[in-house]
């Protein structure tokens, strides 16, 4: 694949940043390349033909929600170690804004964990912060949408809630979010088709 200058990818860094210095989320419409987002979506659905995914949990090994009333979706863990041309595109570009905002922003972030997300037909993630009860160390989730021809009446948008606003995003393909873990309450809607993305957490440890 063909990997962006790091200069027009520092500038899809700052928009990201100015989002959420202006707004508290930050948008970039193309953080994807369009040949990094198809190999990504490529690889969600080889994991679930071969049944490698598995049911999304609420917390951590310590505090965990067995009845999975929250939600609805099915992951599986990136694993740093990967020799996965895509997957490993994708890290070394996260661990790039990790750099430009430890620089630009002071942040003292040192570390991340992503994983694969597909939200079957009829799936769901309500109401929620990311950061968990008893483990402070995410600072900042990030989420980026691995989904073509996304339309409003296709549901499963993120729900933002900031005071009394609500701002709907739709999970369009190359789009990327990015929000303090801590501060935000988000929801999944529905989803009426399936609805695939990576999301994780930029964290300091």
């Amino acid at each position: 694949m063909n990997r962006l200058p790091l200069s027009k990818m520092k500038a899809k860094f700052e928009e990201l940043i100015e989002g959420f210095v202006t707004g508290n989320i930050g948008i970039s419409e193309a953080f994807l390349s369009i040949e990094l987002a198809a190999a990504l979506h490529q690889n969600l659905l080889r994991l679930k033909r071969d049944s490698r995914l598995e049911a999304a949990g609420i917390g951590n090994a310590h505090v965990k929600d067995k009845n999975q009333k929250v939600r609805s979706d099915k992951t599986r863990w990136l694993d740093a170690a990967t020799k996965n041309t895509a997957e490993m595109e994708f890290l070394d570009t996260v661990n790039q804004f990790m750099g430009h905002l430890n620089k630009t922003c002071f942040t003292g972030l040192n570390s991340c964990e992503f994983h694969y997300a597909l939200y079957d037909k009829g799936a769901y993630y309500s109401r929620h912060k990311d950061q968990l009860r008893n483990d402070n160390n995410r600072k900042f989730s990030m989420i980026s949408y691995l989904n073509e021809n996304w339309l409003p009446t296709d549901g499963g948008q993120l729900i933002v809630h900031q005071n009394e606003t609500i701002q709907e995003i739709l999970p369009s393909n190359q789009k990327t979010v990015f929000f303090q873990s801590d501060v935000l309450e988000h929801e999944v809607a529905i989803a009426n088709r399936p609805r695939l993305s990576i999301t994780g957490w930029l964290k300091r440890i």
